[in-house]
């Protein structure tokens, strides 16, 4: 049986995907992309945008997935880049009206880490016990697969 894709997304969280990877990876051979080059350049949105708290990594995950599936690759052609722009407001905005915030900061609350340098915290047991984020990146790839397919 096929895992669905919000179940795959948090599975590639766990493995140790950070939160953008573990979406676009989600949906990469849908898009035509190998799983490592998906992997290469959702890397630097982890962390609300590389550990700076920003916009949650899995929601820019959610813009670039709708710039991959519905953008043309034309500089100039404001009519899809409307058409984006408007998906991933509807998207943005779901994942909003559910969890309250888009902002990585907010959302993490107490599990907020006291570090934001640049390195990741280590994948533990606790690690996992006290962050959302799996569940953020589920809610993501669920809103994708119901948008976007």
């Amino acid at each position: 049986m096929n895992m669905s894709a919000p179940d795959r997304a948090k599975e590639l969280f766990l493995s140790g995907m950070n939160c953008a990877q573990a979406v676009v990876c989600t949906f990469a051979d849908r898009f035509g992309i190998d799983e490592k080059t998906a992997m290469k350049f959702s890397e630097g949105l982890g962390g609300g945008m590389s550990r700076l708290r920003l916009t949650c990594g899995a929601v820019s995950a959610m813009a670039m997935a709708a710039g991959l599936k519905l953008g043309k690759g034309e500089a100039g052609d404001v009519k899809t880049r409307s058409e984006v722009y408007a998906a991933v407001q509807k998207m943005a905005g779901e994942f909003k009206e559910k969890n309250g915030s888009l902002i990585c900061r907010e959302l993490l609350g107490s599990a907020l880490p006291k570090d934001n340098g640049p390195s990741p915290e280590a994948r533990t047991a606790e690690y996992y016990k006290k962050r959302p984020c799996a569940e953020y990146i589920r809610d993501c790839a669920e809103i994708i697969e119901r948008n976007l397919f």
